[in-house]
């Protein structure tokens, strides 16, 4: 491999006009198709093989025309202090705005409060049901003005009003903190490589990469039905990753310049080399990527496959594109460790790029020498802390975001809490309950049976009687729970009645199914939880095997798998601490806490085992190229810190700044998504790649390297150290004899 890519990257430098324009083309290509889509939304939410998704489906097939995933608006009125909505004035106001409300070309029904009962008991609070014959993301601007001004007219008339449902849903935006993120990579990138051509090569190619994946995303999203979060992740993940990749690239670039090579011939080889990196590296994160699809729930393969196509772009331009921009740069990239303005005329260059000098060892050499003579506490220590970390893990509690789950200041929430007020905390996440008796031989005995049975379950307040479909095989039953739509006692009566359901099977030959918004978050929930196991054996054992073939070693690939259970139980633990518990919620912009996202713990294991393999691959393929070629095991670790702990330490912060940018962002799961991320590169990176992995390798010893002779022989040679390219140069690196491990 490493002979291919050293070609490649030559050819890339010499035909850098033609490699500029074919990325620049795709570009514009990838451009002119987003400009002509229409805006992504939210994408279709279904869960496949659950019962919630059966009962939708059915629902689909029996009610035609009901507009079953059409959006919907609760108008939530209150009475002023002392008065009732009973009162005729009100009771004009709110008539007078459903009339208002019915108007619209979109609008499918809208229910008056009077004539549906829906008033509270003690008749303070009532609410209109505004049904539309379209999803939210899909509402006309005129539907969604309309609907405010209505509710705005009663204002004026003395009630309080406001709109529940996601009939107002916003598409999200990720803020002005992103742009931050991009800001502080370009800081580091500065301090990293004392120059701003080679600053900012990595930030352009990234951009490009990204700029061409979201864009594809865009695209593509009404044809493919992706979801306008799916372009955000996917730019989130490719800003990271693509700033990284060629961030590696440009540093060997520097490091074989200072070995007084050609340009050309530096570029050939810091893609052959660290090139070799970037493609396992990136390997391993589409594989956590691509891997999501063994959940089954198809938003989060369709977020996992986009991402992961912008991870692909950012590994292609970073072995094609960054070797034709430093053809363009020539001599403003400088060797590393070149402080004067020519090349050739070094000054003060030090052990990190490999050259004698005066200079003392860098901070890496300092640590990593460190750690060689203290491991054992050093890997305690980061154990210990990362465990302590990992506490608030325990109390992680699942779920789905719901009005409830929005700031005080939205009238989403407001409207949530008025109809907790008036009508119960369980009104809020109604149960439908929808039964098939069209195999029963009385369909509305069946009906009456399946109601009077949910009548006597525990935490049950309202039971409306059957509504039935015009073929009267087919009906539906509204179940109001006596708690919140969270609550365990609510996840308990939807399990209730699905096993009452089987006893009605019994008897009526009528199935039960249960669906509803709450009922689709516990069926979601469980799906995930199920598919926890079974996905982490795959990605990880996919990894695994991907890495002994690159480090040719069966306890290093090991040591690197533990160490990311670590990284990312102490990530989700800070996720819980912060989103759950509420600790430091208002530093983070998290106005209100509460259930962490279902799909957040499988989400965070597929991506940051892929970032955290990135730092794995790109830091012991140091110490494994010093190691081959006759250094000692302990001395390979300094030598691997010495080349490659100053850079992957700037890939680090660079990741951290980028995904800490969409905390910003007004959608809650892609704020969590970015804040669980940040902090578990942060742990990743600085606590198990930087202390507990060369504290491990220092303890193994030779050990760490042994891979079985049977092995060695039926694995292929990838040759990521680059050894073909030393001998077909004639062994000129050195005369350092090759150690067959």
């Amino acid at each position: 491999m490493a002979t291919f890519l050293y070609k490649l990257g030559r050819l890339s430098f010499r035909r850098r006009h033609l490699v500029a324009l074919i990325w620049v083309a795709l570009l514009a290509l990838a451009g002119a198709g987003a400009a002509g889509a229409p805006a992504a939304g939210n994408s279709s939410f279904s869960i496949p093989g659950t019962e919630a998704q059966k009962a939708f489906d059915l629902l689909e097939q029996r009610f035609p025309g009901t507009s079953a995933d059409g959006a919907t608006a609760r108008v939530v009125f209150k009475a002023p202090g002392g008065e009732k909505m009973t009162d005729p004035g009100n009771k004009a106001t709110v008539q007078e705005t459903v009339k208002e409300l019915s108007d619209g070309s979109e609008v499918a029904a809208v229910t008056d409060p009077y004539r549906a009962k829906a008033v509270s008991k003690d008749g303070t609070v009532a609410y209109a049901q505004v049904s539309y014959k379209v999803s939210g993301m899909e509402l006309d601007d005129a539907a969604k003005d309309a609907l405010e001004d209505s509710a705005q007219h009663a204002r004026e008339a003395g009630l309080t009003v406001e709109i529940g449902g996601d009939a107002l849903q916003a598409v999200p935006h990720t803020g002005s903190s992103e742009v931050i993120g991009i800001a502080v990579a370009a800081v580091v990138l500065v301090i990293t490589f004392g120059s701003l051509v080679a600053a900012g090569l990595p930030l352009l190619t990234a951009l490009i990469g990204v700029g061409i994946g979201v864009s594809t995303i865009t695209a593509l999203a009404g044809a493919l039905d992706l979801g306008s979060t799916t372009s955000i992740l996917a730019m989130m993940i490719g800003l990271a990753v693509g700033i990284d990749y060629a961030l590696f690239i440009v540093s060997r670039y520097r490091a074989e310049l200072a070995e007084g090579r050609e340009r050309e011939e530096a570029a050939g080889r810091a893609v052959g080399t660290a090139g070799s990196a970037v493609v396992f590296a990136g390997l391993t994160v589409v594989i956590a990527l691509v891997g999501l699809a063994v959940v089954n729930i198809p938003m989060l393969t369709k977020m996992g496959v986009a991402a992961a196509g912008t991870v692909a772009i950012a590994v292609l331009i970073a072995l094609t594109m960054v070797p034709a921009l430093l053809g363009y740069a020539g001599r403003r990239v400088r060797p590393m460790g070149e402080k004067g303005r020519l090349p050739g005329r070094a000054k003060g260059r030090d052990e990190s790029d490999g050259q004698a000098g005066p200079a003392k060892p860098n901070l890496g050499t300092r640590w990593a020498s460190f750690v060689v003579r203290r491991p054992l506490a050093v890997l305690l220590l980061g154990v210990v802390g990362l465990g302590a970390a990992a506490v608030p893990a325990a109390d992680l509690e699942l779920g789905l975001p719901d009005d409830g789950s929005q700031p005080t200041s939205t009238t989403q929430r407001r409207a949530y809490d008025l109809l907790s007020e008036g009508f119960g905390p369980g009104f809020n996440g109604p149960l439908m309950v929808v039964v098939d008796a069209k195999g029963s031989d009385d369909p509305e005995a069946a009906f009456t049976a399946v109601g009077d049975e949910i009548k006597g379950l525990k935490d049950v307040v309202t039971v409306t009687p059957p509504a039935p479909n015009k073929a009267g095989d087919t009906a539906t039953i509204t179940v109001i729970p006596g708690s919140k739509p969270s609550s365990p006692s609510t996840e308990n009566l939807v399990h209730g009645i699905r096993d009452a359901g089987a006893g009605i099977k019994a008897d009526t030959d009528a199935n039960v199914l249960v669906t509803g918004s709450t009922a689709m978050n516990i069926d979601v929930s469980q799906k995930l939880n199920d598919a926890l196991v079974p996905y982490l054996v795959l990605v990880v054992g996919l990894a695994f095997l991907l890495l002994i073939v690159v480090f040719r070693s069966i306890l290093v690939p090991l040591k690197a798998a533990l160490g990311f259970l670590l990284s990312v139980l102490a990530a989700l633990g800070a996720v819980v601490a912060v989103f759950q518990w509420g600790w430091l919620s208002g530093l983070m912009g998290v106005e209100q806490t509460g259930p962490v996202m279902s799909m957040m713990p499988i989400f965070m294991v597929g991506v940051v085992f892929g970032l955290a393999m990135d730092y794995e691959v790109f830091l012991v393929t140091r110490m494994r190229e010093a190691y081959v070629h006759g250094e000692k095991p302990a001395q390979a670790v300094v030598t691997g810190f010495r080349h490659g702990a100053r850079v992957v330490t700037a890939a680090a912060v660079i990741m951290m700044a980028v995904f800490a940018g969409f905390i910003g962002s007004s959608e809650s799961m892609v704020k969590m998504i970015g804040f669980g991320l940040a902090v578990a590169v942060l742990f990743d990176a600085f606590v198990v790649r930087m202390a507990i992995v060369p504290a491990v390798l220092a303890l193994l010893g030779r050990r760490a390297w042994w891979l079985p002779r049977w092995l060695d022989r039926a694995l292929p040679n990838v040759d990521v150290e680059g050894e073909g390219l030393r001998a077909a140069s004639g062994g000129d690196d050195g005369d350092r004899e090759l150690v067959r491990v």
